[in-house]
């Protein structure tokens, strides 16, 4: 095989991987939405209007009883539009970072990294993930946060875009970008070091880690999520009095909220939010790995 064929074939290859990685990420976003959805709208309740929920199941039992089902899946319209849009990006830009850390570092192949390695190809693919999360995650908690907002509006997903692009045009659909990349650059540096480790763990020394079966992949990503929520949570909380209110900068809310709140307002949702996590991590992760699996024996 000449040189020029053996790339051509390289670079099909490359390609190759990024679709499947690209149809795993999009799943596995769907499944991430469904299966946390509701913990997530008390999760951004609580962290919005700390005064009129004490706790998470307060506020859970309140969106209920006030909106039902419909109140907890609030914002799912562009909850799947976030997730499905950030975990496809994520998932392929990882892919690809992981192949250029492999690289870096000399490993013959990605499956050969360690979870440190993983960990960093993570937090770079990040970066490429927050340009679309961004403006997707700020319509989901206007919406999320509406009743709160004004008890008699009752906002669409499109309505809510064409608010803001009247306000403040293209520009305040990335309000809350500085703790978007705040949270998410050393937020998948956790999640994939985390999940990484704990397949590596499971697998054993000389194990395969993409046959730890379903169960460890489950218990992987739950704890890749919990890692990650920990790590990022009080820049989440800011994010989200930004998006919603519309108001302030990254450190304007943070010295107000410590100064007025003190420092466990930054932790506040943080339960509901563990809990969401290791369903709807633990599912992302169980679609992301084997919806890869089936397109490479399919795909060859």
């Amino acid at each position: 095989m000449t040189q020029s064929s053996s790339s051509t074939s390289q670079s099909r290859s490359h390609v190759k991987d990024g679709l499947i990685d690209l149809a795993a990420g999009t799943l596995g976003g769907v499944a991430n939405v469904y299966a946390g959805q509701p913990l997530d709208t008390v999760k951004v309740k609580m962290q919005t209007f700390p005064k009129l929920y004490g706790n998470w199941r307060t506020c859970f039992v309140d969106t209920y009883k006030l909106d039902g089902i419909r109140g907890l899946y609030a914002g799912t319209i562009p909850a799947l539009a976030a997730n499905v849009a950030e975990n496809a990006v994520l998932f392929t830009a990882y892919g690809y970072c992981q192949k250029a850390v492999a690289f870096t570092v000399g490993r013959p192949n990605t499956n050969e990294m360690t979870p440190l390695e993983n960990a960093f190809s993570g937090s770079l693919a990040a970066i490429f993930a927050a340009a679309v999360l961004c403006p997707t995650e700020l319509v989901k908690c206007k919406l999320q946060a509406q009743r709160e907002m004004n008890p008699n509006c009752h906002n669409t997903p499109f309505s809510v875009c064409r608010d803001m692009y009247k306000n403040q045009g293209v520009r305040s659909f990335f309000c809350g970008m500085t703790p978007t990349l705040a949270r998410e650059v050393p937020g998948y540096f956790c999640f994939f070091g985390a999940y990484e480790a704990c397949r590596f763990m499971f697998a054993g020394k000389d194990g395969n880690k993409d046959e730890i079966g379903l169960l460890p992949t489950a218990v992987s990503g739950a704890i890749g999520g919990m890692a990650l929520w920990t790590a990022i949570f009080p820049a989440d909380v800011i994010k989200s009095r930004m998006q919603v209110s519309g108001k302030g900068t990254f450190m304007s809310i943070f010295k107000e909220m410590l100064k007025k709140e003190g420092f466990t307002a930054l932790y506040r949702g943080l339960t509901p939010t563990l809990l969401r996590t290791c369903t709807a991590s633990s599912s992302l992760f169980i679609a992301y790995e084997n919806t890869k699996k089936i397109l490479h024996s399919f795909l060859g």
